[in-house]
């Protein structure tokens, strides 16, 4: 079985080189230099990741954009997201990472994580318990809803529908929830809550390389993830709801309101 330590060198060195281009004093002027640093970003880690990966595990099969947001075939799938995170980068911000996800079957099972500004490296393996740095993460023990930060991730632009219901689940939680905060891109929140600092994460219309690996750390690290209303996630599901294991039920009661 492949695992963590097989992959920390491949996922290490690919985000090495986007530090090589990363600066924090970049400050983009428009959206045409936005989008051609960012691809340039993508292609100088994927022309490395890719055939690593298919080197290590010649069986599994790469997740192509036609498939980040429907159920997934049986069988194995390599789910990376090459800059998690893009956005900060061209921005000069430092919260962005290089993910690599094993899932099988429509489950992930190993997944790590590479953020190089401030060093910090995430591994979890189904079953073996989620990590930083080595040290063992726990989820929150907290039970309160009103003593919980909360956040949500922003959906892709052009869905409107979406946009409302975003909306309309951070009025819910400001009501109920003591902090309310919205990220881009959805690893950091997870990895927050993962670590015991942030207590419930949901998104509407995930794409699969965004939350497969916050995924496996969180449940690993002790916590829930599940629909928004509180059923099963698989891949491909238009919503996710990640949540400390003492605040999951009060968390689908405030957002399956407003998940339809």
């Amino acid at each position: 079985m492949t695992t963590a330590n097989d992959l920390i060198p491949i996922v290490t060195e690919a985000a090495d080189l986007l530090l090589d281009v990363y600066s924090p004093d970049a400050r983009p002027e428009g959206r045409t230099y936005m989008f051609a640093a960012a691809e340039r970003n993508e292609k100088l880690v994927l022309d490395r990741l890719r055939p690593a990966l298919e080197r290590l595990r010649p069986s599994a099969r790469w997740l192509d954009d036609e498939l980040e947001t429907t159920p997934l075939p049986p069988g194995e799938f390599w789910v990376v997201d090459a800059v998690e995170g893009n956005v900060n980068h061209v921005h000069g911000m430092p919260e962005w990472c290089v993910t690599i996800t094993l899932i099988i079957d429509s489950e992930p099972v190993l997944t790590v994580i590479r953020q190089p500004i401030g060093d910090h490296t995430y591994t979890a393996t189904r079953g073996e318990g989620a990590f930083h740095n080595g040290e063992r993460l726990r989820a929150s023990a907290k039970t309160d809803l009103d003593a919980a930060i909360v956040s949500t991730g922003q959906a892709e632009t052009g869905q409107p529908g979406t946009h409302r219901r975003i909306g309309a689940s951070i009025t819910a939680m400001l009501d109920s929830a003591l902090v309310v905060r919205a990220f881009v891109p959805s690893t950091f929140p997870m990895l927050l809550l993962a670590a015991g600092q942030h207590d419930v994460f949901w998104q509407f219309e995930p794409v699969l390389p965004g939350v497969a690996p916050g995924l496996l750390l969180v449940t690993e690290a002790g916590g829930v993830a599940t629909r928004i209303d509180g059923s099963p996630w698989r891949p491909g599901a238009s919503d996710v709801l990640v949540a400390a294991p003492g605040l999951h039920r009060a968390a689908v009661d405030v957002l399956s309101a407003v998940a339809r």
